[in-house]
């Protein structure tokens, strides 16, 4: 291998790091259940206000 074989090994790694930080921080964490997405809650009949479970 060459120098310049060596700098472009480099240069492209160096592009593909930058690329994987840059698109990590690009994701945004979301909260679980915010806004109610988490947990419902009976609004009618025996249960009502109790939090709605699947069995």
């Amino acid at each position: 291998m060459n120098v310049f074989e060596f700098r472009n090994l480099l240069s492209s790694e160096d592009r593909k790091e930058k690329r994987k930080n840059f698109l990590r921080s690009l994701i945004k964490s979301v909260e679980t259940g915010a806004n109610g997405t988490q947990d419902y809650i009976v609004k009618k009949g025996s249960g009502k206000n109790k939090i709605a479970r699947a069995k």
